[in-house]
């Protein structure tokens, strides 16, 4: 076999004229070379004759149980036909045969309509942030993605629960200043599982006039917007930045994503701040009526006057024990209400374990404690006796007896 050089070198030299003859007799090989190289459209390559190899005898029954189970384990098969050589050699094979009999899933370009719908996610900052009780831990943040315009909202919430989801989600949706007609899910247990929504969702979304989408298992491009901003955060919001508390962290972000939407996306060529207007115009208005969210719960007060709430306790007025206290909470304030006066009002915590006490609960405790061990005086001399003629008048009766 000649060498890509020759092979070059007879081709060239024949273009140019040279006879076959003399090319033949310039580089000392014979006339049919010359023929295959001219016949020959691409350079020679050695290619050595396909053997049958120790998998051989093993492909077809290999092909077979991967037509009816694309992705069991190479170990698996092996077990299944009995296989007794290489394990590392068995599994190169099955990974060569494997993607001719998984199922296709096409991927489509999808347009997004102004107004029609925007992305939601959870996405989990690779880093702890500091809390109350001086321990650090990881914290969600709820995304918020105008498909149309790619207009970013974003917000760190305390918990990944439906009450701090529907919280995040209606301050996001009013920043926006307009409802979007979906609200595009994958399947987040706070929001629901296997097309049931959780408690509370579906209120939520009747009120807003909007639907929540829950996406099935493997339709990663009907979210690929929102997944693709969380990926960015990691890139370019998190590096050299360190955070005191949740308070700061969502500040920071705040300032950053007025920036990031000020930027040129390049899918859509344009700026998400330019394209918002035209999107919130095909958006819903927001409700009428205030939506009732949040952490609610109606409790009897305790000897110890603390209710708890997302794992933390919370003191309450001593003076409403062994009565009913309705409990409130959103992202920021725990509230507990006794026939509508507010009986404790607490700066909500995200740290869980914590024990909230309000001192003046403390010194209404301490009085009432006092008070309860401070036998009542009992004056003496005291006359306990009783006219009889009262109960003559009490129940009608003349002094005469007949």
């Amino acid at each position: 076999m000649i060498s890509v050089e020759d092979w070059a070198l007879i081709r060239r030299l024949v273009a140019d004229g040279v006879p076959q003859r003399q090319v033949a007799r310039q580089l000392g090989i014979g006339r049919s070379t010359v023929d295959r190289a001219l016949a020959s459209d691409r350079p020679p390559k050695y290619e050595r004759p396909a053997q049958p190899t120790s998998f051989a005898p093993f492909e077809a029954r290999v092909r077979a149980l991967l037509a009816e189970h694309p992705e069991m384990p190479a170990t698996v098969i092996a077990e299944r036909v009995e296989w007794s050589g290489s394990i590392t050699w068995f599994r190169e094979n099955v990974r060569r045969l494997r993607p001719e009999h998984r199922p296709v899933d096409p991927a489509d370009r999808l347009s997004w309509a102004a107004g029609d719908a925007a992305q939601c996610d959870l996405w989990f900052p690779p880093r702890k942030i500091p809390l109350e009780d001086g321990t650090s831990v990881l914290l969600p943040v709820l995304v918020i993605v105008a498909a149309h315009s790619r207009f970013v909202m974003a917000r760190m919430i305390p918990t990944r629960k439906t009450e701090d989801l529907l919280l995040g989600s209606w301050e996001l949706i009013q920043q926006l200043g307009r409802v979007p007609r979906r609200l595009i899910w994958d399947n987040e247990p706070g929001i629901g599982q296997k097309g049931r929504l959780a408690q509370g969702v579906a209120s939520f979304a009747g009120t807003l006039a909007t639907k929540v989408v829950q996406l099935r298992p493997y339709d990663p491009e009907s979210k690929g917007i929102v997944e693709r901003r969380n990926g960015w955060f990691e890139t370019s919001f998190m590096p050299g930045r360190t955070f005191t508390s949740p308070a700061d962290f969502n500040a920071q972000l705040a300032d950053w994503l007025e920036r990031a939407n000020s930027k040129v996306v390049r899918t859509i060529k344009a700026r998400p701040v330019d394209l918002i207007e035209h999107d919130r115009a095909r958006m819903l208005p927001l409700p009428p009526i205030p939506l009732q969210l949040g952490w609610r719960e109606r409790v009897r007060l305790g000897r110890d006057y603390y209710v708890r709430l997302d794992a933390s306790d919370y003191s309450v007025d001593p003076t409403a024990i062994g009565r009913f206290v309705d409990v409130t909470a959103d992202l920021d304030r725990v509230r507990a209400r006794l026939d509508g006066r507010i009986v404790a009002d607490h700066a909500r915590v995200w740290a869980r374990g914590s024990v909230i006490t309000d001192p003046a609960h403390l010194e209404t405790a301490k009085r009432l404690r006092q008070q309860f061990q401070t036998p009542r005086p009992v004056a003496v001399g005291d006359d306990l006796s009783r006219d009889l003629a009262d109960y003559d008048r009490a129940f009608g009766l003349s002094g005469e007896v007949a």
